[in-house]
């Protein structure tokens, strides 16, 4: 009996045409699974189910999850936290290793003469908008940012958000403007990735990915939910700093969006 399998066609094209027509078939895709997002049980003989790839540079892991929590999609993760990360989230069962994919792209570079690549600080908060309790990501980065492949010096973090369709924020009561093809991903409860469209129309790649999915509490979760879509606040480094609560990062931003050096977007949330 076939399985009640959604594969998108993002899935598709990493796996192919066979691979995916075998699992549409019944071959190779589980009856019983620990869905990846909500951690409960699934059935893919009785409910619609999802199926998601992780991604890295040379492995792919094949995961499933109940429809209703989270779409079929692809999410590129870094190749040595692979196998610790789909470990973290589907558990030993429901999952499975994939063909190899294509690596995700690295969008953002540190400036010149830094060795590594450009870090960027994620913190989660509420933020009160349009009198409404709103659940936000404010990003901000470790050092300058410079254009990929430029030797100028400067910051060019919010030149290249601005490119990429976040819009400067003004006013903090008023509610960004959605970023389409970006999103946040949220699997058991954590906080994994924020992702940006894929070059030409392609895969979403990681903008951002945490090193270990990061907790988030209750109450963010739970706005999250009911709104399906987080803010995302991006400031250049020094702008906002590290608060240690709500009340003192929103005086921060306030600080930053009268000094032209906030940036935002609206992104629905994938996951639960």
């Amino acid at each position: 009996m076939p399985r009640m399998l959604d594969v998108s066609d993002d899935v598709r094209a990493e796996i192919g045409d066979e691979e995916a027509d075998r699992l549409l078939a019944g071959g190779n895709a589980p009856g019983n699974y620990d869905c990846t997002s909500c951690r409960t049980p699934g059935d893919s003989d009785q409910e619609r189910t999802s199926t998601v790839l992780f991604v890295g540079e040379e492995t792919a892991v094949l995961a499933f999850a109940h429809a209703s929590c989270i779409p079929s999609q692809v999410v590129p993760v870094a190749e040595e936290q692979l196998q610790g990360a789909v470990r973290s989230i589907t558990g030993a069962d429901g999952a499975q290793a994939a063909p190899s994919a294509r690596p995700p792209a690295t969008p953002f570079a540190a400036l010149p003469g830094e060795p590594r690549q450009a870090t960027l600080g994620v913190t989660c908060g509420l933020v009160l908008v349009e009198n409404d309790l709103r659940p936000a990501l404010v990003v901000e980065p470790a050092g300058p940012i410079a254009r990929p492949g430029s030797t100028e010096p400067g910051d060019a973090f919010l030149p290249l958000l601005l490119e990429h369709g976040f819009a400067p924020v003004t006013d903090m009561s008023v509610l960004p403007a959605p970023d389409p093809g970006w999103s946040v991903l949220l699997a058991a409860g954590r906080l994994h990735a924020i992702l940006q469209p894929g070059n030409d129309g392609g895969q979403p790649v990681s903008w951002w990915q945490a090193h270990q999915p990061l907790p988030v509490s209750e109450g963010w979760r739970a706005a999250a939910g009911k709104a399906r879509t987080v803010l995302v606040y991006a400031a250049p480094v020094g702008a906002i700093g590290h608060q240690p609560r709500e009340d003192l990062m929103r005086e921060a931003m306030e600080k930053a969006a009268a000094e032209g050096k906030l940036v935002a977007a609206a992104m629905p949330l994938a996951g639960t």
